[in-house]
């Protein structure tokens, strides 16, 4: 999965390259290394910001007839820059991704400004579209722990081991909070035996590592899927193997979950991320502090984690003007 998302990345550069004028090709190909090696992008954010600043440029290029050069972009005004976005809005774009190609345009300008390449000072002076801010929706704490029972698919067809798997890794997204890249990017050498430790290191968004604390269920239940997986788990290689031995996809975990929730009754909201959202949203709600779920769930940012102060905020007034009697 992760050479295909490389792959993808560097077609996407290589496309946004050709399309420049040269000067402009240039000052991109500082860009693209700068966020590959320094900011250390995932291969996925690399694509989706070198698609984004290849049709910015595009447009540009469409409205004057040619590639812009180096000089365009920096007499470009707000008004040619809210002339993109609409164009964009046009197209029928939803605002969050219309937020993504300003941040990619911006990015690039920042690149530009910090290289001594010239200043587009229009992208900073037009603001970005309001994007509705949306809250997490959790899973019930007695429907997560559903999620990660392996008997909710007894009745499935499926080898034993792969359903051990599955409620492997649905148990560590809830139990501790990882999003599924992080889980699925284990090595059977970061995870302790029962009784042998309690911690992982996680490496997660932009290569940052962080500690997290495993719960001794957690870690039973990958013993028990480790015991019962038919494929030699090397200290080195993948923990979580597909049916046919090589690194599991997310798609098969976004899949399994699928088939639960539609067993159990429940939205499309309940996907493998939601888990995490129950993580950090039950932990909140029994006293953990903003703080502390912020370093467990690697934000980088407070702000962040502050959106599920937000979201127990929400439940408790739901459950107030549902069992208030002066509610109504």
């Amino acid at each position: 999965m992760a050479s295909t998302d490389a792959q993808k990345a560097a077609r996407a550069e290589r496309s946004l390259l050709a399309g420049a004028a040269p000067d402009v090709g240039a000052a991109l190909k500082g860009w693209l290394d700068r966020l590959g090696h320094e900011r250390r992008l995932s291969p996925k954010t690399r694509e989706a910001y070198a698609r984004d600043v290849a049709t910015f440029l595009g447009l540009i290029a469409a409205d004057r007839g040619r590639p812009p050069s180096l000089a365009d972009l920096a007499a470009l005004t707000p008004r040619d820059v809210r002339a993109v976005i609409a164009a964009r809005r046009g197209e029928g774009i939803e605002a969050r991704t219309q937020m993504r190609f300003l941040a990619a345009a911006r990015s690039f300008g920042r690149h530009l400004e910090r290289e001594g390449l010239g200043k587009v000072g229009a992208l900073a002076a037009v603001r970005g579209p309001r994007v509705p801010r949306t809250l997490p929706r959790p899973l019930t704490p007695a429907d997560a722990r559903a999620m990660a029972d392996p008997s909710t698919r007894a009745g499935e067809a499926r080898e034993p081991w792969i359903l051990a798997r599955d409620a492997a890794v649905l148990t560590l997204l809830y139990g501790s909070g990882l999003r599924i890249s992080e889980a699925l990017g284990l090595m059977r050498r970061d995870m302790p035996e029962p009784g042998r430790g309690d911690q992982i290191l996680v490496h997660g968004k932009g290569g940052k590592t962080r500690m997290v604390p495993v719960l001794p269920a957690v870690l039973a239940m990958v013993d028990d899927y480790a015991r019962a997986c038919p494929y030699d788990l090397e200290p080195t290689g993948p923990l979580f193997r597909g049916a046919k031995g090589g690194a599991l996809s997310p798609r098969i975990v976004q899949l399994a979950m699928e088939r639960m929730r539609g067993a159990l009754g429940l939205p499309d909201s309940a996907t493998p991320h939601a888990l995490r959202h129950s993580f950090a949203t039950h932990l909140l709600g029994r006293g953990g502090d903003l703080r502390s779920i912020q370093e467990l769930l690697g934000h980088a940012s407070l702000s962040t984690t502050q959106i599920y102060a937000a979201v127990d905020t929400a439940t408790l007034m739901a459950a107030w003007k549902s069992a208030h009697p002066r509610a109504g």
